[in-house]
């Protein structure tokens, strides 16, 4: 039986007919479904800090359920860099071409749990709740969306009392994700009447002889964030693959990347950002950087980075058809945006590691394919 939980619908930054039609239809049908308290903002990669939008998000103090037009990492690390945090839950409902990279996906995140590099959220705090981020460009059929969250609504409320507290029953919410997700356990909401002997959220409750918390009944909510929010460019960092190796910060010479207190990596200034190069993305040797916008799949935030073993990395991460590394296109990119500002070009002498300069300047296939391994840390 299901407990309340949190559904953020973020719209499409068009007037997409098409695609408003299945928002709407979407907000109305979960308002037939209880227990589920519904917030509808605009597109989320341009919520802007300070703003409606954003207050709304971070008042949402459980879990969620967000659904969008992004890839679900890139969502996940938006939200993040909006102080939105939590860990990131498993999501079933995905397209074909995701299901096809799955085993690939899971590899490549086996692989980097077991490296000897210290990622960045490894050492970061978060908040014991899941935030699952639906694709809404998986289906068209509004009932599949439907059926995916009662299924995380069900997940997050079947809950049974141990000796140790609240533990998830026998078979939800334990499962190995594929997608690159974390699996936890169930976690249990504050009760409502202060007390702590057994009684959960809301209208129902988990008795201490381990019955299963009954259904909140309360009818859904909705609540709409109207503000115009601008379309927007800038990168996003997913911290669980960032080293902070600090090479972005020396490429770009915008001034969109510093440091906090502790000398961690940033986008300090995301709107110092030129609007269409991905440049930075290019250059960053963990893949770490997003552009949820980039019409390339692989800069956008999609799983396909580990098809990069099997086709050339230029040709994955949107470079032209010719015989330049992705570093060469990034540069040029670089260059391009300089000389858009009235900026001497620089091309490969500022900001690019030794590691990726041959010494006479020439490569070979061979050369190619090692630079290429080597990026990939295989």
């Amino acid at each position: 039986m299901a407990r309340r939980i949190s559904v953020v619908v973020s719209q499409g930054q068009s007037s997409n007919p098409v695609k408003r039609k299945l928002e709407e239809d979407l907000i109305t049908s979960l308002l037939m479904e209880p227990g589920i308290d519904v917030t509808v903002l605009p597109h989320l990669y341009d919520i802007a800090n300070g703003s409606t939008g954003q207050l709304a998000l971070q008042q949402i103090d459980s879990n969620m359920i967000v659904c969008s037009w992004l890839f679900e990492r890139a969502v996940h690390w938006v939200l993040d860099r909006n102080a939105i945090r939590g860990h990131r839950g498993q999501v079933l409902l995905q397209d074909e071409a995701d299901d096809e990279d799955e085993d690939e996906a899971e590899l490549a995140e086996e692989k980097a749990a077991g490296d000897d590099k210290i990622r960045v959220d490894a050492s970061r705090e978060k908040p014991n709740r899941r935030i699952y981020c639906i694709d809404l460009r998986v289906s068209t059929k509004v009932a599949e969306f439907i059926e995916e969250i009662k299924r995380i609504q069900t997940e997050n409320s079947v809950q049974v009392v141990g000796l140790g507290g609240l533990k998830p029953a026998a078979g939800n919410g334990t499962a190995k994700p594929s997608n690159g997700s974390v699996a936890l356990p169930i976690i249990a909401g504050p009760s409502t009447n202060g007390s702590s002997n057994g009684h959960a959220h809301s209208n129902g409750h988990v008795e201490s002889n381990g019955a299963v918390a009954e259904q909140d009944s309360s009818p859904s909510t909705v609540q709409r964030i109207d503000e115009d929010a601008a379309r927007r460019w800038y990168p996003v960092i997913d911290y669980s693959r960032c080293t902070n190796c600090m090479e972005c910060i020396d490429f770009c010479l915008f001034g969109v990347y510093g440091v906090d207190r502790i000398d961690t990596i940033l986008v300090e200034q995301p709107d110092n950002c030129r609007k269409g190069c991905p440049a930075c993305s290019r250059v960053c040797p963990e893949n770490a950087i997003m552009f949820p916008q980039h019409k390339t799949p692989a800069i956008a935030g999609s799983n396909e980075l580990v098809a990069a073993l099997k086709i050339d990395l230029s040709q994955l991460f949107g470079a032209p058809a010719d015989d330049r590394s992705a570093i060469e296109v990034a540069a040029a990119e670089r260059d391009e945006q300089l000389a858009m500002a009235g900026r001497d070009t620089v091309g490969l002498n500022v900001g690019i590691p030794k590691r990726h300069i041959e010494p006479n300047g020439s490569k070979d296939e061979l050369d190619r394919l090692v630079d290429q391994l080597d990026d990939l840390d295989v």
